[in-house]
């Protein structure tokens, strides 16, 4: 199988619709209540979730419509649950993951005190030998040996929070062990295994429904963005450089590169014109377009679909974080593993859980007939490298036409503000007081420091 990156045509941005009071807020702030292993995931109302999304998770996933809306609400909750238990165990954490048809969340440690805390919050406890630092560290070693002379043979490597171990796929033993005696780590921390996997940047010249760079190739839009005042959307890297310029699928001129980094991360933005309104949507293919609420980031195990204009909606689970692959242009660190299945032209496009934006699509092998395997680029890193704010449903678009009537909810003064893509360990004032992010997200109305304590601490 080979390896590729993804470029083609773009949608607008967006995807499945889960209401945020109803559902993601109450997944959320269960984990910090007074009785955490009795609060429940919020029911996914009927008309909550895109058909389009909901169909090709029962194509994908063998889940009907029930099914997934449970799946999706327990998936947020597991999220929110599993942000709070990584801040609180600390150095003993060791990852976290969905399994089965109810999402159900294990949560490893290195230290079998914490259990009891565990299971408190509703997940089930795992004790095993090396916590996600210690494992992260050997990644990180690998990446940087990577940057240095990109290995031969070596396309994939990652941390496996179920099997506790650093796992580097490989053509052969030989070439993983040369990799790893290359990169100087503690070969006991690691498992080789033999693949046949060849990831490459989905990439052709043909046209389509698509965003065209410099006239020639395609690619897929990933998300609407903002930066100040300027409208854009999110992309992937390997689409464009700065300075490249876009038309829409109409063919009529649509924007530029503002920033593209690849290799090395697979992320881009272009700034549009004013012909093109940012709306905070994700193409439905015929079966309704879905609506982004925010962009909250899943757990390993956790369901996750993918928009394309090649291929439409594919569905499939996230399987690893922050994993490496090496295409043939270099090495990305940082992307997210998949079973999501994607083609040329699929490129930039939206990966999305529930209603909450995941990342852009970046690579991968196999195709959608076959299958095969994806790699994104999570958007929040994205969003902070260039400063941009993801357009949301509860984002303003289009200027308001009468002046607001009602007093703000929400009290004035402080630094939190809806919009803002936040990274763990960032501080906020609000209301008085001071937060600090415990779990990277896209700030939303409602989702005050003071209402959602699974993402704020108070210090």
């Amino acid at each position: 199988m080979e390896r590729t990156t993804l470029r083609r045509r773009a949608l607008a941005a967006g995807t499945a619709t889960v209401a945020v009071g109803a559902l993601a807020l109450a997944g959320l702030t269960g984990v910090a209540s007074a009785d955490p292993a009795g609060s429940t995931a919020a029911p996914v109302s009927a008309d909550s979730l895109s058909p389009g999304l909901l169909a090709a998770m029962e194509r994908d996933l063998g889940l009907d419509a029930d099914d997934a809306r449970s799946r999706i609400a327990n998936e947020y909750r597991a999220a929110a649950v599993a942000a709070g238990l990584e801040k609180s165990l600390g150095a003993d954490f060791a990852g976290a993951r969905v399994s089965g048809g109810k999402a159900t969340l294990t949560v490893s440690t290195t230290d079998a005190s914490h259990a009891a805390r565990i299971t408190g919050a509703g997940a089930k406890a795992e004790v095993v030998a090396h916590s996600l630092d210690r494992l992260e560290g050997v990644k990180k070693a690998l990446d940087r040996s990577a940057l240095r002379k990109a290995p031969k043979d070596v396309p994939v490597w990652y941390v496996d929070v179920e099997a506790n171990r650093v796992v580097v796929n490989a053509a052969s033993t030989a070439a993983g062990t040369a990799f790893l005696k290359a990169a100087g780590v503690d070969s006991s921390l690691v498992t080789v295994a033999r693949s046949a996997e060849k990831p490459r940047t989905f990439a052709d010249l043909r046209g389509g429904d698509a965003y065209y760079m410099n006239g020639s190739g395609r690619c897929s839009i990933g998300f609407s963005v903002k930066r100040g005042t300027q409208n854009g959307f999110a992309t992937a890297g390997h689409c464009g450089r700065a300075g490249t310029t876009t038309n829409g699928f109409n063919q009529q001129a649509q924007g530029t590169f503002q920033g593209s980094t690849f290799p090395g991360r697979d992320y881009a933005w272009v700034a549009t014109n004013a012909n093109w309104t940012p709306r905070p949507t994700v193409n439905g293919y015929g079966r309704g377009d879905v609506t982004v609420a925010g962009s909250t980031a899943s757990v390993v195990g956790a369901s996750v679909c993918r928009s394309g204009s090649t291929t439409g909606w594919h569905c499939g689970t996230i399987q690893q974080l922050n994993t490496s692959v090496t295409y043939p242009e270099g090495t990305i660190s940082g992307v997210t593993r998949t079973s999501v299945c994607a083609e040329p032209g699929d490129s930039g496009g939206s990966y999305i859980s529930g209603n909450q934006a995941q990342g852009v699509t970046s690579g991968g092998s196999g195709n959608c007939s076959s299958g095969g395997t994806t790699y994104f680029q999570p958007l929040n890193p994205l969003l902070q490298a260039y400063g941009l704010t993801l357009v949301t449903s509860g984002t303003p678009t289009d200027p308001p036409t009468t002046p607001p009537t009602d007093p703000p909810t929400d009290p004035p003064g402080g630094t939190w503000a809806a919009g803002t893509a936040y990274a763990a360990g960032a501080t906020v004032t609000y209301g008085g007081a001071t937060y600090r992010c415990l779990q990277a997200h896209t700030a939303q109305p409602g989702w005050t420091p003071a209402a959602v304590p699974a993402l704020w601490q108070r210090i």
